[in-house]
């Protein structure tokens, strides 16, 4: 087994959202040996050290990560793609919006409030003319509360490895998780 330094303990900490409190009481140790731990005040007995690493692994597991509630199939339509094509799909799909993705890449947004407000006799446009900025972007490890934080100021997240869209959430998705 290989030694975590202080710093990599209090780094796992904070990555899962955890105070020393509550990590102790997992570890079913006291917090203020949690704090000497992370310090480097103190080198804990091997026993003690594997139950703090046991408690981190196991609130590691607990979080939940934009993987675990995207879906892989984003529905989008191009930036060259005339606004009549994307009402169809999303009247098909039943969606209010679409990512618009060029090449892999979000580029924009495209919503039924942005057709209604871009006037009359604009199906034959390309949506590049008609769409709004793109739906924020998160890796796939970003926390459920990144995510839960975005959709409160946008109505989608797009999930990206590399730049290239690779999933999809809505606050649908977070609901149907929780519940």
């Amino acid at each position: 087994m290989e030694l975590p330094t202080p710093e990599d303990l209090r780094e796992r900490r904070n990555a899962v959202g955890l105070t020393q409190s509550a990590l102790a009481e997992r570890a079913d140790v006291s917090q203020p040996l949690i704090a000497r731990v992370e310090n480097d005040d103190v080198d804990p007995r091997l026993s003690t050290l594997r139950r703090i690493v046991e408690a981190l692994d196991e609130a590691e597991g607990e979080v939940v990560r934009a993987v675990d509630l995207m879906h892989e199939d984003v529905v989008n339509v191009g930036p060259d793609d005339s606004v009549t094509d994307a009402v169809e799909l999303m009247d098909e799909e039943a969606y209010s919006q679409l990512p618009v993705i060029q090449n892999g890449v979000p580029v924009g947004s495209i919503s039924q409030s942005d057709v209604v407000h871009a006037g009359e006799n604009v199906g034959d446009l390309p949506v590049a003319e008609v769409m709004s900025e793109s739906f924020p972007t998160v890796g796939a490890d970003a926390t459920v509360d990144e995510v839960r934080n975005l959709l409160d100021h946008y109505k989608a997240v797009i999930v990206t490895d590399g730049g290239e869209a690779v999933g999809i959430i809505t606050e649908a998705d977070i609901a149907s998780h929780l519940s």
